[in-house]
């Protein structure tokens, strides 16, 4: 069955800056589409959208312009944009220009809790409404009450939760995280990305290790709300694209044809609106 991958990222250091990878010496180096698809192909991964890699910020406009142009099996991208700047409207006007703008993120799991909180921001989240633009929720476990509150103050915003909201995967914590996920499920514009969670397992871990966080999620949220994500190249941080895709398809194997279908492939294309949608 075929797949849409709605979180891959790309690294292009010759074009753009990363500050962030100097912590991170595993990843720090080029991460190309044609490397990523040659791979993927295999896979049943025929389209997948750019989410943005937290570029420095006077980086943030081109890296979407040069992303939508780079593959013909980018569906579009998920922009980065500051929505606690005062200039984030005219931001926002400019993304909206480029074909192939699918969604808008602003990274939050390493920022300050307060970032999210003030009027301003929740204010320049709610203008997405009018571009029919979704919104990544990118929350660590402890925030997730903070991202509830968020996505309650933007009734007419579409959320997607990324990475199963960052659960603690290697240390089994279940909670508070599989109750926080339940409140935040019950505010119908939000859906779930199964993303993220093999790089917050361990190396050693297993579709055991997995399988509560994952089937938590689907639970929450039902199978018309949850989306499939590769989070490609921090994946390999602990397995490697093709394993986590085999580890996805054992998980669900016991889903339906029609559920699987929804989570791998047409939700993402309702939810991100892509083009060209096909059975």
């Amino acid at each position: 069955m075929r797949i849409v991958d709605t979180h891959l990222h790309l690294v292009y250091q010759d074009r753009f800056s990363y500050p962030w990878l100097e912590g991170v010496p595993a990843l720090n180096r080029q991460w190309t589409a044609d490397t990523y698809f040659a791979e993927a192909e295999t896979l049943g991964i025929e389209a997948a959208l750019h989410m943005e890699v937290d570029v420095a910020e006077t980086d943030m406009l081109a890296e979407t312009e040069f992303v939508t142009r780079l593959h013909p099996r980018i569906a579009g991208a998920i922009a980065a944009a500051r929505p606690e700047h005062k200039d984030f409207r005219d931001h926002l006007q400019r993304l909206a220009e480029i074909p192939g703008l699918r969604g808008i993120r602003r990274v939050l799991h390493t920022m300050p809790d307060e970032l999210s909180q003030t009027d301003r921001f929740v204010e320049n989240v709610q203008r997405l409404a009018n571009y029919k633009l979704p919104f990544d929720l990118c929350v660590r476990a402890d925030q997730l009450p903070i991202g509830t509150q968020l996505v309650a103050q933007c009734p007419d915003v579409q959320f997607v939760l990324d990475h199963c909201g960052v659960p603690k995967v290697a240390e089994q914590e279940l909670e508070p995280w599989r109750t926080h996920i339940r409140e935040l499920a019950r505010h119908p514009n939000v859906a779930a990305k199964i993303s993220g969670v093999v790089a917050y397992a361990g190396p050693d871990w297993t579709l055991e290790t997995l399988r509560p966080f994952v089937e938590h999620v689907i639970d929450s949220f039902g199978w018309d709300r949850v989306v499939w994500g590769s989070d490609h190249p921090v994946c390999t941080l602990t397995a490697n694209l093709t394993r986590w895709v085999e580890a996805t398809r054992a998980l669900i194997a016991g889903a339906s044809t029609d559920e699987q279908a929804r989570l791998l492939h047409r939700n993402a294309e309702r939810i991100y609106r892509i083009e060209g949608e096909r059975e």
